[in-house]
């Protein structure tokens, strides 16, 4: 609203008037209709003939627009959709050749009888250090997803936006096509670690022979032709494992908690299977309880939790009320007791994963593993002897599932440079003086330049010897040359907020190489939940390309960024 302006007369000062609004909209231009439209389709996820509906048209004619602007019809406006994408593609390849290092996520998905590549793009701004993602691709797969498949349909995605030499990681679920993907295109160095359990490694006193014909094929129909970035198993998928088969390996074989484990879950599903196949029984439940039972999907464990956790909060009374109301067991006191103590002692690995699946960096995942061990431990003296057990099989399934990240430089640098974590997550002296010496030699790999002035060419003159030899001056002050080791000192000795890795100029490129990963493939996961909105039993017939350009709507959001 304009200021208001005071008005003076012979008699005096007289009450401001507010000056008129003109309300009047402004004409929209046939560009601008036709991009709001597009944009509109997009991220609704309609149908591209949402154009021709007359209603629809109705809509659009109340828009005051300017001469001659009109929405055109299906065809013509799918030309112009597909001049959109074009437009999209060439700014983000654009935008991708000024950064240094990028990262993406992988996964296949599969929907009506098709299988589809995913791939999302992530980074992050060297001069605001905020993280971007964008989604590259969600491609058709025909055939089995052999780890051949996969790794030429990854390599393939990267080229086409010219990322080959940029990507630091990519994140994927731990099937063994995509790890063995991994481990034949990328190229296997020292650090590496197998922990592939479904993988034995040979003993010291086992002798193996090999077909030395068909080790050297191999290698020349692999040789030269597919190269992949680093692999990072994602983090996520690894602790569902542990809350599924690891807890639940020892929950059975364990005396204490077998019978009551199998019985209790037992109870569980037989109400979540009645609450599911009958509205009446989910009725009686709200009535009784003032509650709607949760039902857990079979792919995430985090549902499997929560569903108890919803049930053990019902009071015993009450719960048993609903049982024989619906003609099921009621759960005994003991039964009643162990779903309480396993959502206590499973508590800790449900913030993990909340952390672990948000849009943070890779620096995130050791430190959260470490407190993650921490949390489970220190619940240990609070729970019953029937779960008294659990705590030290998780933190045992968790150091050899994690054995190959534990230690690992990547990690380890990632979480140091990230300002929030530095050094304080670790307690161990000994450790923390360690990933201090890894983080300094990084430093000096990083900046050789700043380490060694000396390289940099002094500037010519025209004056002869003598000349200068004339001149007095002071002696100039020697540059101060660079030191790694106070770089790391200054930085562990500043604050806490992300900005000030600016003032670090070696370790906030660290922070940009090592953190642009995420600790899990849940990005790509999100593409694929936008995919079963696109795919719908009504619009399965979408050409496979149509039905990836809808899935941009995963970019719009992101456009401003690199447009």
């Amino acid at each position: 609203m304009k200021n208001w302006k005071a008005v003076t007369s012979a008699e005096g000062p007289t009450h401001p008037k507010q000056q008129k609004l003109d309300f009047g909209a402004k004409p929209v231009s046939d560009e601008e209709l036709k991009k709001l439209v597009a944009q509109y389709i997009v991220e609704e996820m309609l149908p591209v003939n949402t154009v021709d509906s007359p209603s629809f048209r109705a809509i659009i004619k109340k828009i005051p627009t300017s001469v001659n602007a009109e929405l055109p019809h299906r065809t013509t406006f799918t030309s112009y959709l597909e001049k959109e994408f074009t437009e999209m593609e060439r700014n983000l390849k654009a935008a991708l050749n000024e950064i240094d290092f990028v990262s993406t996520t992988a996964d296949i998905w599969t929907a009506n009888n098709r299988s589809y590549m995913g791939v999302t793009l992530h980074w992050i701004s060297r001069t605001t250090l905020e993280r971007h993602k964008v989604a590259l691709a969600c491609r058709r797969i025909r055939g089995r997803h052999t780890y051949d498949v996969i790794g030429t349909e990854i390599e393939n995605i990267h080229s086409s936006y010219g990322l080959l030499n940029k990507v630091v990681a990519t994140v994927t679920d731990n099937g063994s096509n995509f790890v063995k993907a991994f481990q034949v295109y990328h190229p296997v160095t020292e650090s590496d670690d197998e922990t592939e359990e479904e993988e034995s490694t040979p003993k010291d006193d086992d002798v193996t022979f090999s077909d030395l014909s068909e080790i050297l094929s191999a290698e020349n129909e692999t040789e030269g032709q597919l190269s992949l970035p680093p692999h990072r198993r994602c983090a996520s998928h690894t602790i569902n494992i542990i809350c599924t088969r690891d807890v639940e390996k020892h929950l059975t074989t364990n005396a204490e908690s077998r019978a009551v484990y199998r019985s209790s879950t037992a109870k569980c599903t037989a109400l979540w299977t009645k609450l599911s196949r009958s509205t009446l029984a989910s009725e009686t439940v709200e009535e009784i309880s003032k509650r709607k039972l949760l039902i857990p999907t079979s792919t995430r464990w985090n549902s499997f939790f929560d569903a108890v956790k919803r049930i053990a909060e019902i009071p015993m009374g009450e719960l048993n009320t609903v049982c024989t109301k619906q003609g099921l067991k009621c759960f005994k006191d003991q039964e009643y007791q162990f779903l309480h103590k396993y959502c206590m002692a499973m508590k800790p690995l449900t913030a993990a994963l909340d952390i672990l699946q948000g849009d943070c960096p890779y620096g995130t995942l050791l430190p959260t593993l470490e407190v993650l061990m921490q949390k489970t431990q220190a619940v240990k003296d609070d729970l019953s002897r029937m779960t008294a057990g659990l705590p030290d099989a998780i933190v045992k399934a968790i150091q050899t599932r994690f054995a190959s990240v534990l230690d690992d430089k990547d990690a380890l640098l990632a979480a140091a440079s990230s300002p929030k974590f530095k050094l304080r997550w670790l307690r161990d002296a000994g450790r923390r003086e360690r990933v201090k010496q890894l983080l300094t030699a990084e430093c000096c790999t990083t900046a050789p330049l700043a380490k060694n002035p000396a390289s940099v060419p002094s500037a010519t003159t025209s004056s002869s010897q003598g000349e200068m030899d004339f001149f007095t001056f002071e002696a100039e002050p020697e540059e101060e040359t660079y030191s790694a080791e106070k770089e790391v000192m200054d930085y562990l000795m500043s604050g806490y907020d992300l900005q000030i890795l600016h003032k670090f100029s070696s370790i906030k490129t660290i922070f940009l190489k090592y953190n642009t990963p995420t600790p899990s493939s849940a990005p790509v996961e999100r593409l694929f939940s936008l995919g079963g909105l696109v795919l719908t039993p009504k619009r399965n017939r979408l050409s496979d390309r149509r039905f990836e350009k809808l899935l941009y709507k995963f970019n719009f959001k992101c456009q401003e960024i690199y447009c």
